[in-house]
C-alpha cells in the first residue's frame, strides 16, 4: 500500500472538491494510506514531512518554505496550484487562458461595451487570467480599466482603508461596466464596495468571479456569478499522475491543463447592459421589488412612459415584457429558496411575491417541468 500526503487546503470548497477527486481515484484503483489534516492554504508543512519515508505528495504550495521541504523529501510530488515559486514540480491545473476568454465573452454577450478587471499582483494565475481577459476585450475593440492591488491585499491589514480605495475606483468607472474579479474573494469584496458606493448590481456594474466557492458566492449580495472549476476532475487527474510517477513513470513535458467546467450565472451578472436611464431604472426596480409583490402598474408609476413603450423597450433589450421579467425574477427567488432553505411552500410564495402557494406551484411546474418538491429534492442530492 502506497503512503501519500495530501497537502491541500480544507478551508475552501475548491480544495475540498480536489480531495474528493483524489478519493475517487483511490476508490477505483489500489488503496492508498492518505495523510490528511484540516489546513489552510498557507498552513506550514507538517513538522515530520522532511524526514517522512512515504511514497508521494499532492500539494497546493503557497510558500517557498513549503516548496523547499517538499523538494527535500525527494519523493514524487504533483503541484495543484499555479505559482511563481519555480520549484519545478509537475503541475495539474486550470487553463487560465480559456478562463479569461470565457468571462470576457459572457460580459460581451450581455451587451457590455466597457470593462474592468480587479486583480492582485501576487501569483501567476492572476497574470494569466488578466492577460487573456484583456486580450479578448481588445480583440473586439472595447476600452478597459484595472484595479491592481498589491499582493498583500489578499489579506488587507486595514479592511476599511482597502474598501475605501475600492469604492473610489468603482465610483470612477464609466457605466454600465462589466468587471472581472480574478477570484471569488475579490468578487465578494467588490460587491461590498458596490453597495457602499450606492452602485446598482448588475444594472450599472456586473461582476464575475472565479472558483465558484459556494460560501463566498452565495454570501455575497447579490449572489456572485463565477467560473466553475471541475475541482474533482483536477484532483482525480493529479492522483493519476502521481500514481504514474510513484510507479517510476516520467513526468510530463509540460503542465496538464484542464478547461473550466463553465460559468455559474447568478444575479451579479444576470442582465443585459442598459444605457437608457429610464429603462435601467425600471429593470432595477423589478429586480429589487418583484419578490415583494410589485406589479406592472408599480413599474409604470416609476417611469414616465406608457406601458406599450416600456414593453417595447424591454423586449428590444431583454427579450421579455414587463410582466415576463417580473415573473422571471420571482421564480428565480423561488428556486433559490427551494435550494437553500427548508421553508414550506406557503412561506416561499410569500417571500417571492406570490399571493397563493398553490398557484405558484402550478406555475412552477408549467415553467420548469418539475414540481417545487421535485426541484428541491434534485438540488439536495
Amino acid at each position: 500500500m502506497r503512503h501519500v500526503a495530501l497537502l491541500i487546503e480544507t478551508s475552501r470548497s475548491h480544495g475540498r472538491a480536489m480531495i474528493r477527486g483524489v478519493r475517487r481515484y483511490v476508490a477505483e484503483h489500489e488503496p492508498w494510506s492518505l495523510y490528511l489534516e484540516l489546513r489552510a492554504l498557507d498552513s506550514p508543512p507538517p513538522a515530520w514531512l522532511r524526514r517522512w519515508q512515504g511514497d508521494g505528495i499532492l500539494t497546493r504550495t503557497a510558500s517557498r518554505r513549503m516548496a523547499e521541504v517538499i523538494r527535500a523529501t525527494g519523493l514524487p510530488a504533483v503541484e495543484l496550484r499555479a505559482t511563481k515559486l519555480g520549484h519545478g514540480l509537475p503541475f495539474v491545473g486550470i487553463d487560465n487562458s480559456s478562463l479569461g476568454r470565457l468571462v470576457a465573452d459572457h460580459l460581451i454577450e450581455g451587451g457590455f461595451r466597457r470593462f474592468a478587471i480587479f486583480t492582485v499582483d501576487s501569483e501567476r494565475y492572476f497574470e494569466e487570467r488578466r492577460a487573456n481577459f484583456i486580450a479578448r476585450i481588445e480583440d473586439v475593440g472595447h476600452p478597459w480599466s484595472e484595479f491592481a492591488a498589491p499582493a498583500r491585499a489578499e489579506r488587507p491589514a486595514d479592511w476599511e482603508r482597502h474598501q475605501a480605495r475600492l469604492v473610489a475606483w468603482v465610483r470612477s468607472l464609466d457605466k454600465p461596466v462589466g468587471i472581472f474579479a480574478c477570484t471569488d474573494q475579490l468578487g465578494f469584496w467588490l460587491l461590498d464596495a458596490c453597495r457602499r458606493a450606492g452602485v446598482a448590481v448588475p444594472e450599472e456594474v456586473a461582476v464575475v468571479g472565479v472558483e465558484n466557492d459556494e460560501t463566498l458566492c452565495l454570501s455575497a449580495s447579490p449572489p456572485l456569478s463565477s467560473v466553475e472549476f471541475d475541482s474533482q476532475r483536477l484532483g482525480y487527474a493529479a492522483a493519476r499522475l502521481l500514481d504514474s510517477l510513484m510507479a517510476g513513470g516520467q513526468p510530463p513535458a509540460g503542465p496538464l491543463l484542464l478547461p473550466p467546467a463553465g460559468l455559474e450565472v447568478r444575479q451579479s451578472s444576470d442582465i443585459v447592459a442598459i444605457d437608457d436611464p429610464q429603462l435601467a431604472a425600471a429593470v432595477r426596480f423589478i429586480r429589487e421589488h418583484a419578490a415583494r409583490g410589485a406589479t406592472t402598474a408599480d413599474v409604470l408609476r416609476l417611469v414616465p412612459v406608457s406601458r406599450r413603450v416600456l414593453d417595447r423597450q424591454m423586449r428590444a433589450v431583454l427579450g421579455r415584457s414587463i410582466a415576463a421579467e417580473i415573473a422571471r425574477v420571482r421564480f428565480m427567488k423561488v428556486k433559490n429558496l427551494l435550494a437553500e432553505t427548508d421553508l414550506p411552500l406557503a412561506a416561499i410564495a410569500e417571500r417571492s411575491g406570490f399571493a397563493y402557494h398553490q398557484s405558484m406551484a402550478e406555475s412552477f411546474k408549467r415553467r420548469f417541468g418539475l414540481t417545487p418538491g421535485e426541484f428541491r429534492a434534485e438540488q439536495q442530492r
